[in-house]
């Protein structure tokens, strides 16, 4: 995968339109001054997440003995399941229930930027291309620049395009990623069975 295809999947995965009406319903208690800021703050402690799993993903696997078969597969099954919450969404949202005090590192940075699918798919990128870390890196940060832009112009974007488009913006993107993710199982049968 190039840089921009990987910064890509990275993107749907962290899915930033999908996560505006989350980021606006847990900052709906903070004042309009402090949303930014804590914006801010939870995309760099979402960032600093994303590269620990870049850097130490491959000792993880390692240290567990999975091997890029089982990341494939099961990293294919957790995208395919989110992608499912994105196109038929509940009410508590893709991720369940949010706070509602001012948040720190959950559920802005944790899960909803940084979340567990975003970490196996760079588990999977490091167990797939382990010498290829500098495109990985760039790769991260480009999709992290694109979701913090995204989510820093939340209440504008939201109230420019409204909730609907959101929603059918977020159902596309939940089709893409099913997509994505049944060819990630694929790749990892394939891997499995040697084929």
């Amino acid at each position: 995968m190039t840089v921009l295809s990987t910064a890509f999947l990275l993107i749907l995965v962290m899915d930033p339109v999908g996560n505006l009406l989350t980021f606006l319903a847990v900052l709906k208690n903070v004042e309009h001054k402090r949303k930014r800021a804590i914006i801010i703050r939870e995309l760099f402690i979402a960032l600093g997440i994303l590269i620990l799993f870049l850097f130490l993903g491959r000792f993880v696997l390692d240290f567990l003995s999975i091997n890029e078969a089982a990341l494939s597969i099961s990293g294919g099954i957790i995208l395919f399941l989110i992608s499912l919450k994105m196109i038929f969404p509940t009410k508590e949202g893709i991720f369940g229930e949010t706070a509602l005090n001012e948040p720190f590192v959950v559920p802005l940075a944790i899960p909803l930027i940084a979340g567990p699918s975003a970490m196996a798919t760079i588990l999977l990128f490091v167990s797939k291309n382990p010498g290829k870390w500098f495109e990985q890196l760039l790769s991260i940060i480009l999709a992290w620049l694109v979701s913090g832009f995204i989510l820093s112009f939340s209440t504008n974007i939201a109230k420019l395009f409204g909730d609907r488009a959101l929603t059918a913006c977020q159902h596309l993107m939940g089709m893409i990623l099913a997509a994505i993710s049944v060819q990630m199982f694929m790749g990892g049968i394939k891997v499995f069975f040697n084929l």
